[in-house]
């Protein structure tokens, strides 16, 4: 017996209103339930699955009729213990509060090698062009109708940082936070689809031939040094990016220390259990902002009706995907100036490396080079403009953070 999907769509509606909810409001429940066995299903396939899994589910529990796992408390009296809400808690004490991208940063840290960057300096220069896609976007975002600290949220996606995006939406925009969070690991995913066309064209053959001298070794104390200067320095000149770059530099300074067994353990905890655990609960809590419940408890510092949100959430993901384009663009633009600088010392392949996917983008890199030339080696160099635009990203993301809480401090949550 065939299954006709309107009478499907009928009985959902008719569950919705036994359970007193509005035939709007049930569509809208429906529509992201979909989207979030869609990510699911992309899980399942391998596509970014440790944070598609945990984004999907939580947008799954958050929609299911009746239950309101998403919605916010009726009153401020009330607790954790009286209102069962559990993804409300979730998101509220660990995507709200920040501490959610936090612990990400720090275990991404924990796991990061910033040797390539300390070894070859320029690669600092290639991950701050890079950046260009974020100004390019949120003025685009901005001309599209989007609100100054709307466009700045939906920039920062060009930096290719998930955490950062995170950090930076919640902080501005916390109801965009949904749509952005899947468009940044989405086209994280797809880097190694969208970067090699744009290197193929951008850098002929004969130049992705070119060798690259040697790194030079790097020693613990040198980088312990640069995270304890690029801190004061930060914490000076951008204060809103220090969580950021405080938490990156901590995990980093864990796993390169080495000073006891027990703060090599804690390098370990960071980078493994703490990273997962924080992982888990952050995507849950973002995957619960594609809810109607907690759209509708935010409408009022929106100003956004539900089919408005949806017309910008599907404009976040075309502008993600723009962002990630213009970025990789500008990283390579930078590489090839530095190639004729240095007389033709620096192969331009490795400016893809600036988007902060690391290391997805490097070893895009290598494999357009080593498409060419199998005997060229130019991953380690890639991954310097990696780990530098991660930095890059977490200080642009700061300033626009202090921009709005400067200047707009009534949009800010």
């Amino acid at each position: 017996m065939s299954v006709n999907p309107l009478d499907i769509f009928i009985s959902i509606t008719s569950l919705g209103s036994v359970l007193g909810s509005s035939p709007q409001e049930i569509v809208v429940r429906f529509f992201f339930i979909t989207w979030g066995f869609i990510l699911i299903l992309l899980a399942l396939k391998k596509f970014e699955p440790l944070l598609m899994f945990p984004l999907g589910m939580g947008m799954i529990l958050a929609n299911i009729p009746g239950l309101h796992l998403a919605r916010p408390p009726p009153t401020s009296g009330e607790t954790i213990f009286s209102w069962p809400a559990f993804l409300y808690w979730i998101y509220h004490y660990v995507v709200a509060t920040e501490i959610g991208p936090l612990l990400i940063f720090l275990g991404i840290g924990a796991i990061s090698d910033f040797r390539p960057m300390l070894a070859y300096p320029p690669a600092v220069v290639i991950g701050a062009a890079a950046q260009l896609g974020i100004i390019v976007v949120s003025w685009v975002a901005l001309a599209l109708g989007f609100r100054l600290n709307e466009a700045m949220a939906v920039g920062v996606v060009g930096g290719a940082d998930g955490p950062t995006t995170i950090y930076t939406a919640t902080s501005i925009a916390p109801y965009l936070v949904g749509p952005l969070a899947i468009a940044v690991y989405s086209y994280i995913a797809l880097i190694p689809l969208i970067q090699p066309p744009l290197i193929r064209v951008l850098v002929p053959k004969k130049y992705l031939r070119v060798r690259m001298s040697e790194p030079r070794r790097v020693s613990e104390k040198e980088i312990i040094v640069f995270w304890l200067v690029l801190i004061v320095v930060v914490a000076i000149l951008v204060p809103n990016a220090l969580p950021l770059v405080a938490a990156l530099g901590l995990g980093n300074i864990f796993k390169e220390s080495r000073i006891t067994e027990v703060v090599e353990r804690y390098a370990k905890t960071a980078g493994q259990q703490l990273l997962d655990i924080a992982t888990i609960l952050t995507m849950l809590g973002v995957g619960s902002t594609l809810s109607w419940d907690f759209l509708s408890s935010v409408a009022e510092v929106s100003g956004l009706t539900i089919a408005e949100f949806l017309v910008k959430a599907v404009l976040c993901l075309l502008l993600g995907l723009l962002a990630f384009v213009v970025s990789t663009v500008g990283g390579i633009a930078i590489a090839w100036m530095l190639y004729f600088v240095t007389g033709g010392r620096v192969n331009p392949a490795i400016g893809c490396a600036g988007v902060s996917a690391v290391p997805i983008s490097a070893r895009v890199a290598q494999r357009e080079v080593s498409r060419v030339d199998p005997t060229n080696f130019v991953l380690l160099h890639a991954l310097g403009p990696n780990v530098a635009g991660v930095i890059g990203t977490a200080i642009v993301a700061g300033s626009y953070i202090g921009f709005i809480r400067t200047y707009l401090p009534g949009v800010v949550r």
